[in-house]
């Protein structure tokens, strides 16, 4: 892994500052990485948050929304979207997947691209200040996507969290038709295998196969034009029934970002991997039972 420090500029702690209270502390508490790591032998771009205080951390893997070059993590979007975590002590990676921001390869939204999300788990181990035994996932948007789709493959993932996560691309598709012709480009062979493609990428479909040792914590609003409530709301009655794991929180007039409950969110946030990663808290029993 190559990594570059960086200051987080003024303007951009003072911006963030107008609606994250304590953002500039977090700021100044934390140590910035742009990085370049491997994922199947191609150099992909990311970010990289430590604690400065000495110690040990759990570690936190942040998963982007949109595509491409829309929606890509820049020095603000990460300070706003992890700044204050990682401060409270963890030590956070994130992808910018490849193809995107200079990085090789193409980017498949929810194909081979989940790999650039696992291949942050062994990049953990070459930092002294993370504790690999302790390790999350933090999904935002296509960001929950990608971490359903990576609670498939492995069960290194303690304590998750999915906040306005897309969970069925068809639903998609119909409150966003443009969505079609989208992916058309970014999904490989998408034309010739459009109904597979959309289920191998929607939770909705795969969920029985996330890992039922992970506890899942889902955030959503109730005015959430970009990822509808209803896709998410189908996850949420599925989950339960296959006994998973979970917490949902619905937010009544959230919107994709929950910027009028951020506040709110972000103590769920903390909460939930304070708990369940950090504290290693187990899962109550999800059997019927009391009086």
């Amino acid at each position: 892994m190559e990594q570059t420090e960086y200051v987080n500029a003024d303007s951009i702690v003072s911006s963030a500052e107008t609606f994250i209270p304590g953002i500039r502390s977090a700021a100044n508490n934390v140590k910035y990485y742009h990085i370049t790591y491997l994922s199947d032998g191609l150099k992909v771009k990311g970010y990289l948050a430590v604690p400065k205080k000495p110690g040990k951390y759990p570690c936190i893997i942040f998963n982007r929304g949109g595509n491409r070059e829309f929606g890509a993590i820049t020095d603000a979007v990460f300070l706003r979207m992890i700044g204050k975590l990682a401060a409270s002590g963890y030590v956070i990676g994130a992808s910018q997947y490849r193809g995107n921001a200079g990085g090789e390869g193409t980017e498949e939204f929810g194909g081979k691209d989940v790999n650039d999300v696992l291949n942050m788990i062994p990049l953990f181990s070459q930092l002294p200040q993370a504790d690999t035994g302790r390790i999350g996932m933090f999904g935002w948007s296509r960001g929950g996507m990608m971490t359903y789709l990576a609670l498939t493959k492995t069960t290194k993932i303690k304590a998750a969290v999915v906040g306005s996560g897309m969970a069925d691309l068809f639903k998609t598709i119909e409150s966003r038709p443009e969505f079609d012709t989208l992916w058309v480009g970014l999904i490989p062979h998408f034309t010739d295998n459009k109904q597979e493609a959309l289920k191998q990428r929607s939770a909705t479909w795969f969920a029985d196969k996330i890992n039922k040792n992970t506890p899942i914590l889902i955030l959503q609003g109730t005015a959430d034009w970009r990822v509808p409530t209803n896709q998410v709301l189908d996850l949420v009655n599925i989950l339960y029934r296959n006994k998973q794991p979970f917490r949902f929180i619905l937010y009544e007039g959230g919107e994709h970002s929950l910027r009028e409950h951020r506040g709110d969110s972000d103590n769920q946030i903390e909460n939930w991997f304070n708990t369940y990663l950090r504290d290693g808290k187990p899962w109550p029993s999800l059997e019927p039972h009391g009086l």
